[in-house]
Parts: structure tokens; sequence; C-alpha cells
């Protein structure tokens, strides 16, 4: 049977896709129209659509956290002394303000976090007073995002010391008394 003329007629191949027609030979002598019904294999477009989704997920990169350095020293016993002419006092108040003195200076100064407010005194301190110390206070009503564009401006001004430290009652007579300490700022 292997040798027959016919057997290759017998074997179906494997198609992609089929179209097959219809028996209209009917005995009651109308003429039909073919039907004509489909039929589609998927796999191909299946595995395509695998890979596809297999590609893109191993070279695609994930969103990195934004993460801010914060570099920490190395705990000492005996801090080096340091003139009080050399401290940059910075206030983290409510209303996204900024207050700054330097050293003993009875009263503060108001500012903002814009670069022609605090990164241009940070520029300008650093530039005058050489080995500037720089103490951050934050206030009860400064938000979170006040202490970051802070430690940003920091940052881009390249001061290398500067150290967070607690906001006292003594600050508070520095700063103007349109400030009101009094009002606690609560998340809702």
């Amino acid at each position: 049977m292997e040798n027959h003329p016919f057997l290759h007629l017998l074997v179906k191949p494997e198609t992609m896709a089929e179209i097959s027609q219809g028996n209209s030979n009917k005995a009651d002598g109308k003429v039909r129209a073919k039907k004509l019904s489909t039929k589609i294999d998927m796999t191909p477009m299946v595995d395509l659509a695998f890979l596809l989704l297999t590609f893109f997920i191993l070279t695609s990169t994930f969103n990195q956290a934004k993460v801010l350095d914060l570099e920490m020293p190395e705990p000492t016993n005996d801090p080096p002394p340091v003139s009080h002419k050399k401290i940059l006092n910075l206030v983290l108040a409510g209303n996204d303000k900024v207050y700054w003195w330097m050293g003993f200076e009875p009263s503060a100064q108001p500012t903002n976090y814009s670069k022609n407010g605090l990164r241009k005194i940070l520029l300008e301190r650093k530039r005058t007073v050489p080995g500037l110390r720089v103490l951050i206070k934050a206030a009860d009503d400064a938000r979170y995002q006040n202490m970051v564009d802070m430690l940003d401006e920091i940052a881009i001004t390249k001061i290398p010391w500067y150290a967070i430290v607690d906001f006292t009652d003594e600050d508070k007579t520095r700063i103007p008394a349109k400030a009101d300490w009094s009002v606690q700022l609560h998340a809702p």
C-alpha cells in the first residue's frame, strides 16, 4: 500500500487555514450558492503573543526608587570646637517658609526654597565664610517635603558640613512674631 499511486491524495497535509465547501447537490433542483466555512489555526498567533510578552517583560526595567543619599558621620566623643561666626542656622517653618541667621544674631530673616532664596543664601555664605557649618532645625509645623527640599539645596550647593538638630525655645525667640508657634498642624 506504500506504493499506491493515489496514496498522496488520501494523506491530508498540515494546513494553517482551510476553506471547505459544503455539498450543494440537492435533488430539489434549486441552484444555491456554495456555503464556505473557514477554519483558522490560532497556534502561531498565540506563540507570537507569548514571545512578544516574554521579550517585553525581560527587556523592560522597573521604576527605581528615588532615594536621597545621606551619609552619616562616624560618632565621636569630643566634637571639634567651631566658632559661632561659622554657623548658619536654618529653621524650616510652616507655610513653606525658611528662617535663617548667622551665629548668635538676635533675629532671623525669612526666605523661601527657590534658587533666589535659600540657594542664593547658601552659596553666598559658603563663598564668604570658610569652614561654614549649617544647622537645620525643623519647627513642629514644617512638612516632610520641606526637609527634602532643604537637603536637596544642601546637596546642590555642596555644603560639606551640616547637621539636623532640635528646634528649641531659644530658636523660637529669634523668629518674627508673625509666625505663630502655638498652632499645631495635624495631618487629616
